[in-house]
């Protein structure tokens, strides 16, 4: 079983996916990136944080596309947007956008205490944490 069957596969048994629109957007990007140079172990964790819906999904898609089509060889500009869009949001949005820098600098991610935000996110953000750990698993 190769990488992306073993994530999936992970994911699934530790009922990870929000319902069968998370589990199919995370697919997609997995499917049509896992094999480009750029791709590791923490872009695949903000797969997993960005195919929660529909509106991250899109982002995601349209930055990976243009990582395709530059050729780009590491996530270092996806990062620098990642900073440039948490620096734009409050809330939630902006710790969701933190955690993607976290996963992507492969740093450990936490709350700070008293972060205020939704509590949707904070379940989204509990979630991927958990996800990332199942993708570490799923890497070996």
């Amino acid at each position: 079983m190769n990488f992306k069957e073993r994530c999936i596969s992970l994911l699934d048994e530790e009922g990870m996916f929000e319902d069968s629109g998370h589990r199919t957007r995370f697919k997609e990007l997995l499917d049509c990136y896992g094999d480009y140079p750029f791709f590791g172990g923490g872009l695949c964790k903000c797969m997993y944080l960005s195919a929660w819906d529909e509106v991250h999904f899109a982002v995601m898609l349209e930055v990976l596309t243009g990582m395709a089509l530059g050729k780009e060889r590491d996530t270092g500009e996806m990062r620098m947007q990642g900073e440039a869009l948490a620096r734009e949001c409050a809330g939630g949005e902006y710790y969701v956008f933190q955690l993607s820098n976290a996963f992507l600098d492969g740093r450990e991610f936490c709350l700070e205490e008293g972060a205020r935000m939704e509590p949707e996110y904070r379940h989204i953000i509990g979630q991927a944490l958990k996800a990332g750990a199942l993708i570490e698993k799923a890497l070996g």
